[in-house]
């Protein structure tokens, strides 16, 4: 592996473009995965694995083969790219909260009742099984659809679906009985 992408470097270094997408096609699954775990968006994940592919084009010399292999190298860049996103977006936040408008007053009645709702939610999850609260929370809190899941958890569709599907029907049961019974 470590000798086709030193020559698939040294290709890409004399211009050739199916080098390129020979080295992408290898590695881009990999490329968009790290990016995606640091950044949990997939779009932003997307843009920084096509900047990783780009700048080992624009730069391919920066890949050393005796310092590791060319996929090590390129997780590395993308990791360090998600970070500096994650970075600028957080920047970018905190200059909208400076010049963002005063806080409109709180609802206390209303922040309350979403408090212990919030609350239910997270002890109905808690008693899931292992298997089902991480395809639940993956799925509704991290955003990710249920193909993206089974990648992230390593397990068919057709399993994850079925995790997703009961964990839902046990949170439904288990806040329903507790907000039907006094």
């Amino acid at each position: 592996m470590t000798q086709e992408d030193t020559r698939l470097v040294f290709q890409i270094r004399s211009g050739d473009q199916g080098a390129l997408e020979d080295a992408y096609r290898r590695h881009a699954a990999a490329v968009r995965a790290v990016a995606r775990r640091v950044l949990r968006d997939a779009a932003l994940a997307d843009d920084v694995a096509q900047e990783v592919f780009v700048n080992l084009w624009r730069s391919p010399q920066s890949f050393d083969a005796t310092r590791g292999t060319l996929r090590s190298y390129l997780l590395m860049m993308t990791h360090a790219r998600s970070v500096d996103v994650i970075r600028s977006e957080e920047a970018r936040a905190a200059r909208q909260l400076r010049h963002a408008p005063a806080p409109v007053p709180v609802d206390v009645e209303h922040a309350g009742v979403l408090s212990d709702l919030s609350t239910r939610v997270r002890d109905a999850l808690a008693q899931l099984p292992e298997e089902e609260r991480r395809a639940v929370v993956l799925a509704y809190y991290g955003g990710y659809s249920y193909r993206e899941v089974a990648d992230l958890e390593e397990t068919p569709e057709g399993t994850t679906k079925s995790r997703i599907r009961s964990g839902m029907k046990r949170l439904h049961s288990m806040l329903y009985r507790e907000v039907a019974s006094p």
